[in-house]
């Protein structure tokens, strides 16, 4: 095949989220090898990631006049105008993300003649979370090519059908946060870097500060993101009289900036797949602790008392303890950092990369059914 594969990603939107950051990656390498690349999103939010003048956007989404009162005809209607997209751009492989997504992806593509693939990015069963949910998603997975899994243990969610075409990729990672690692004089500071949302339980991490706050006068917490409760977080932090302290300034363009000199990384979800955020900060090299939630994403990345901490789930007192534990042993800080830095050779950009690369574009080589009018 002398030309480029054309790829096709389906995804929600674009918005500074973890798997929009790995769409976004992997996009910015695809064509950059020259792959045409054609995104598909049902909606157009604020505060997206920047896209590559390459990439052919198109809007999934039914427009005002085509939506009725029925919800069902509704849904149909974005069926078929997802399915007729797939006709008219004539992708060879389509790369949908999340949860009803792709299940929306798997069947619009049905007997079309291109491969289907679909990611999950969290853990299946909180994508999956209703028992409905679980049963459409275990069936209509027949229908992908591939799928695109964070985690070895995300199998086990799957028949047997679906878990034995399922590859384990790793996330892509933005090759600024390569860089060697700050060897000054640490900042004061405690970081996290997440979107402000239940799941990532911040209020666990503003609790565990507090209770060793007045240890360490002179330490800050810093929760850099957006989302629908940072001003609630924001508030209660003012009502504990913490505000001197702890604050919430909201997104960050250059994380690798802001994170690069801290002292201690923090994430307190209660649930994930492979934290993206978690990746940059041990690649920055910063000692990092992480609630070991379920699934293994963090478990995967951090050797508990190797290169970072593990902490249960919904424990403050436990991450009070590790906080304290750090804060009081900087020496332990720089040994954990440098110990997470060293995750740079596994997330090299140009081996991940080419493995997401590999993937998408081995199958089109292979002989294939081909669409109407295609040229042999």
């Amino acid at each position: 095949m002398n030309k480029k594969t054309h790829i096709a990603i389906y995804v929600n939107s674009l918005k500074k989220n973890g798997t929009e950051r790995v769409v976004a990656n992997l996009m910015e390498f695809l064509v950059g090898k020259g792959y045409r690349i054609t995104l598909v999103t049902p909606y157009v939010r604020e505060n997206e990631f920047t896209l590559n003048p390459a990439v052919k956007r198109i809007i999934s989404e039914i427009n005002a006049a085509e939506i009725t009162p029925s919800r069902i005809r509704n849904l149909c209607r974005r069926f078929m105008k997802l399915r007729r997209i797939w006709q008219s751009e004539k992708p060879e492989v389509i790369l949908s993300f999340i949860g009803l997504d792709n299940v929306m992806a798997l069947l619009s593509s049905r007997f079309l003649p291109l491969r289907m693939v679909a990611a999950v990015r969290g853990p299946p069963d909180v994508e999956y979370a209703s028992r409905r949910l679980r049963i459409i998603a275990r069936f209509v997975y027949r229908f992908a090519d591939g799928v695109l899994l964070q985690t070895e243990n995300s199998r086990a969610f799957f028949p047997v059908a679906v878990a034995r075409k399922a590859t384990v990729i790793k996330n892509t990672v933005n090759p600024v946060f390569f860089r060697p690692r700050y060897m000054g004089e640490r900042e004061k500071t405690i970081v996290a870097s997440t979107r402000i949302h239940e799941s990532k339980n911040h209020r666990m991490l503003i609790e565990a500060f507090t209770q060793i706050a007045a240890k360490f006068p002179e330490y800050r917490l810093i929760i850099y993101g957006e989302g629908e409760l940072r001003q609630t977080l924001t508030d209660e932090v003012l009502a504990l009289g913490m505000a001197e302290r702890i604050s919430l300034p909201g997104h960050i363009d250059r994380p690798w900036e802001d994170l690069y000199r801290a002292s201690v990384y923090v994430l307190c979800s209660n649930t994930e797949g492979v934290p993206n955020t978690l990746i940059e900060a041990m690649l920055l090299g910063l000692c990092c602790i992480s609630t070991d939630f379920p699934y293994g994403g963090a478990a995967g990345l951090i050797k508990h008392g190797e290169n970072g901490l593990l902490t249960p789930t919904y424990d403050t007192a436990q991450l009070a303890w590790h906080l304290e534990y750090l804060l009081s042993r900087p020496e332990e800080i720089q040994r954990l950092g440098q110990a997470a830095h060293l995750l740079q050779a596994e997330y090299d950009p140009v081996i991940v990369n080419e493995a997401w690369e590999q993937y998408l574009t081995e199958w089109p080589k292979q002989r294939r059914p081909r669409w109407r009018g295609e040229r042999q």
